[in-house]
């Protein structure tokens, strides 16, 4: 069982329109207790995200008033002096909005907040409407799942349906998410490969490998087909 966006989300979600004013949005940014809003176009669909990362240069181009030039170039790049002067939604965001669908697995969502270093995603339908958002909290919401689930999928979902293996073979335990396995596979291939099962179990915090692998048939010096060669 994989938890998709769907499951975790939130979908009383607060939006803002792309003609919000700076004030409007800073406003609500507190009222919230948020760090980020979507911004929706008239027909709801979700054109870009608007931050406190993309409000600050104003605060910072009001706080160097007076400065030189220089120094206040130095504490504005170009693309923040544009955010500066800009007072609608429209022209603060950041686009184009980094998104999901409900559909997608919740290890896809993280992978995605982690690479684009976003803290929310806005989930969108087929037509990029706003449905509901994720946030950081949210995934790591299914670390939650008891450790007597996770055995359970790891002895039946992996190693008995996956792997086609008797889960007798091995010793298994998991505590609070980190699960160790120990045991002889019948392959170093479907050894490791179970492993890579487990990881990919939700809930899974981290594995503990113990198996005692076969040799690599592959490996051995002068094997072939049927087996080692003559040795000269």
């Amino acid at each position: 069982m994989s938890a998709t966006v769907q499951d975790v989300m939130t979908t009383d979600v607060v939006a803002v329109k792309q003609d919000a004013s700076f004030k409007d949005i800073a406003t609500m940014l507190g009222r919230h207790r948020v760090s980020a809003f979507p911004v929706v176009d008239d027909d709801g669909k979700v054109i870009g995200v608007v931050s406190e990362a993309d409000l600050l240069p104003k605060e910072a181009l009001v706080a160097g008033a007076g400065l030189p030039p220089g120094r206040l170039s130095l504490m504005l790049h170009h693309k923040e002096f544009s955010k500066a002067g800009a007072v609608t939604a429209a022209d603060l965001m950041t686009r184009p909005a980094v998104t999901v669908t409900a559909d997608e697995a919740v290890t896809s969502a993280a992978r995605l907040m982690y690479s684009c270093k976003v803290k929310r995603l806005p989930v969108v339908d087929s037509g990029g409407h706003l449905v509901g958002i994720v946030s950081r909290a949210d995934v790591l919401g299914v670390y939650d799942r008891p450790d007597e689930e996770i055995l359970v999928e790891v002895r039946q979902g992996v190693i008995l349906n996956d792997f086609l293996s008797d889960p007798r073979r091995f010793t298994i335990t998991v505590e609070d998410g980190v699960v160790t396995i120990a045991g002889c596979p019948d392959t170093a291939e479907s050894g490791h490969g179970i492993v890579s099962g487990i990881w990919r179990v939700e809930g899974v915090v981290s594995v503990r490998d113990l198996l005692t692998y076969p040799p690599d048939q592959h490996s051995v010096p002068g094997a072939g087909p049927l087996g080692p060669g003559p040795l000269f």
